[in-house]
């Protein structure tokens, strides 16, 4: 199932059922982050989008997507991997959450460790990370990303425009932006 992004103009910021997604489907502004769980500028973008969330309500969807920055980043595709891992027992939030809150642990045994702290199924979690069973869901991810120009993280996009701040005071503002261009208020 697709949802349109509202002005997003290119099919691979459509909304899909692949997408991890918080907010409603009627959103007036989507926002979407590329990430990646071991990059510092992620995690500082994680606690921004939780305020942003405080803030706009259910005027606001945001969609999370990886991109793991594996030449600087050792232990983001594993971890990419684990939060898929996790969302195919529907705990995706809580992995994403743990992960960035333990970004200095991303071992695959700290891994196992937060899989049985969210009582993930830990066989199936271990099998899922050595077969790489999630790794093309994370291709996929990072394919939609590079054709939008994405190449650090996080890198946002909001109603299919590419904001080139991430700091909360710019966020904001583009938000606020999107809605007045949505329905004329500020």
């Amino acid at each position: 199932m697709k949802h349109k992004t509202p002005h997003a103009g290119n099919s691979a910021l459509d909304i899909t059922g692949q997408d991890h997604v918080q907010g409603a489907v009627n959103a007036a502004v989507t926002l979407v982050e590329y990430g990646d769980f071991e990059c510092p500028y992620s995690r500082l973008a994680a606690h921004t989008v939780k305020k942003l969330q405080q803030q706009f309500g259910n005027e606001l969807r945001f969609v999370f997507r990886h991109f793991p920055l594996t030449a600087k980043h050792p232990h983001a595709l594993i971890a990419s991997e684990a939060a898929e891992a996790a969302a195919s027992e529907r705990r995706f939030w809580l992995m994403y959450d743990l992960l960035f809150d333990s970004q200095d642990r991303l071992e695959r045994s700290d891994l196992m460790e937060y899989a049985g702290q969210l009582e993930l199924d830990p066989k199936r979690f271990d099998r899922a990370l050595t077969e790489h069973r999630y790794l093309d869901r994370v291709k996929t991810d990072v394919a939609s990303g590079k054709q939008h120009g994405v190449d650090g993280t996080p890198t946002f996009f909001i109603n299919g425009r590419r904001q080139d701040e991430d700091d909360l005071p710019k966020l904001q503002a583009a938000i606020r932006q999107a809605l007045h261009n949505q329905y004329g208020i500020q």
